[in-house]
């Protein structure tokens, strides 16, 4: 069978390609359709090319249907909508990483559980007890589902910082009750009065040095920093002094650190509504506009805090 994905360049533009597909093999579903994200190490990957390494592979966000079913996989009908795949309309995954969504009236392109999930293995190692404070370092997509997450949460106290004044303005609407833009504010007088207030835990999702930075300045003594965001290349770099004299404890909560299947309970917290995509989902294009878009997200759209790309 015929099929279209993606492939990225070392200059990091955008190939659509035909690909052969076969039937499934042992342990294997095919998928057809559905719908991927488009993932920040997408967006790297565009801007870098191969100096980003590793490269993101084509696509790991998808939401498809069963098409076809391999030898020895039960559990599944024709026609399932199931979490798993990437950018091909049609692809074979072994079954074991594929998780059946529930009857839901949410749209297809609302039901992108991996990312979701990597907001599960954060929020397991943010080690939450009542009453703490929290501060979150960034209002992005990912930040913006970690703060639905904390408002569900022992969390006594949420506090949200980011430098982009539509993101602060809609993790208000999301419920967050105490927002700056660090743009409009002094960041060390910010940073000083956050600390005096014995802020808990610090979850960094900027994947920046700036935002590490802002962390290790604001967490108490004996605190958590959970460094959710990949702050992306070789190198990165710390104030040993303030590490050591401030005895607070750093997790790096990257999907490889998950403590559970998380995809199960992204699932859950998806149906229930705890965590809500629609709010962020804003660009929506079929698999021939993904290069366009990408184009759109490179050159600074303001407007955009998550695309997918629709694959029927």
């Amino acid at each position: 069978m015929r099929a279209q994905t993606i492939r990225y360049n070392n200059d990091g533009s955008i190939d659509l390609i035909d690909i052969d597909v076969s039937d499934p093999g042992y342990g294997e579903i095919q998928l057809t359709g559905g719908v991927c994200g488009i993932c920040s190490w997408d967006i790297v990957t565009c801007k870098l090319g191969d100096k980003m390494y590793p490269m993101a592979p084509p696509g790991h966000e998808g939401m498809g249907f069963v098409s076809k079913i391999g030898p020895g996989v039960a559990g599944f009908e024709t026609g399932d909508r199931v979490a798993a795949g990437g950018f091909a309309t049609v692809r074979n995954v072994p079954a074991q990483r594929v998780y059946k969504l529930p009857d839901s009236p949410l749209a297809d392109e609302l039901w992108i559980v991996e990312p979701v999930s990597c907001v599960v293995t954060g929020l397991d190692h943010c080690r939450l007890r009542p009453g703490d404070k929290v501060v979150l370092i960034g209002a992005g997509f990912m930040g913006l589902m970690l703060l639905q997450g904390l408002l569900h949460s022992f969390a006594e106290q949420v506090v949200v910082v980011d430098i982009v004044q539509d993101r602060v303005d809609l993790a208000l609407q999301l419920g967050a009750r105490e927002v700056y833009n660090l743009s409009d504010v002094e960041v060390p007088e910010l940073a000083a009065s956050l600390k005096s207030r014995r802020i808990d835990v610090v979850v960094d999702t900027t994947g920046s040095q700036q935002g590490l930075d802002l962390a290790t300045d604001v967490v108490r003594s004996g605190g958590l920093i959970n460094l959710f965001g990949w702050i992306k290349g070789q190198r990165a770099t710390f104030d040993p002094t303030k590490w050591h004299l401030g005895g607070f404890t750093v997790v790096n909560s990257a999907p490889g650190s998950k403590i559970r299947d998380t995809f199960p309970v992204a699932i859950e917290m998806m149906d229930s509504g705890t965590i809500d995509l629609e709010p962020l989902v804003t660009h929506v294009v079929p698999l021939a506009d993904y290069p366009a878009l990408m184009a759109q997200i490179l050159a600074g759209d303001s407007s955009y805090i998550k695309g997918v790309v629709t694959l029927g």
